[in-house]
């Protein structure tokens, strides 16, 4: 029998007719959700077009939701003379406001980057625990070598944080004999 033929049948992907939600619960979430899908979209553009957009909405709430990029003194200026130049003044929020959203892209590539690793490094530590389990002899000599030097790296860093972690014991231990025997 072919693989295929034994999956389960779903229903896959929708369309779901539009038509105003009457669960207020519902409502907000929907509203949530397509807010946050709308504002990613937007950023999408002014990433990849390099545009500017202005975004206004108010919530079934009653709250104000925008999005502006790069100003919304720039977004208006153009929405209201689309032929006029910017001012100086508005050209140097807008070049400021992209060098920001620059940077702040930068760094965020950065951080997944880090997030990344610190995953890497967890499961690697979760495997190095499930092989002390089994018996650390036998799963070192199942390493290749990249797992070797993983291995062995993790070995001088937990050596290292147990030789600091006994050192602070030891001049707590110091301190507290000293005290002793003044009497303290």
């Amino acid at each position: 029998m072919n693989l295929a033929m034994e999956r389960k049948k779903t229903k896959g992907r929708q369309k779901i007719p539009m038509q105003k939600i009457e669960n207020k619960n519902a409502l907000l979430t929907t509203f949530s959700k397509r807010r946050e899908g709308l504002f990613k979209k937007a950023s999408e553009l002014v990433t990849e077009c390099d545009v500017d957009i202005g975004i206004m909405m108010i919530s079934p709430a009653g709250k104000p939701h925008s999005f502006f990029h790069p100003t919304t003194d720039a977004i208006v200026s153009r929405f209201q003379n689309p032929d006029m130049q910017l001012s100086q003044g508005i050209r140097l929020d807008t070049i400021t406001a992209r060098n920001k959203v620059n940077q702040l892209k930068n760094r965020l590539e950065e951080l997944d980057a880090i997030e990344d690793a610190a995953i890497a490094r967890t499961t690697f530590y979760d495997q190095m625990a499930e092989m002390r389990q089994k018996g650390w002899w036998e799963s070192i000599e199942q390493l290749n070598a990249d797992e070797q030097i993983i291995f062995e790296a993790w070995l001088r860093d937990t050596s290292s944080k147990m030789l600091h972690h006994l050192n602070q014991l030891e001049n707590g231990a110091s301190s507290l004999l000293g005290r002793e025997s003044f009497g303290v």
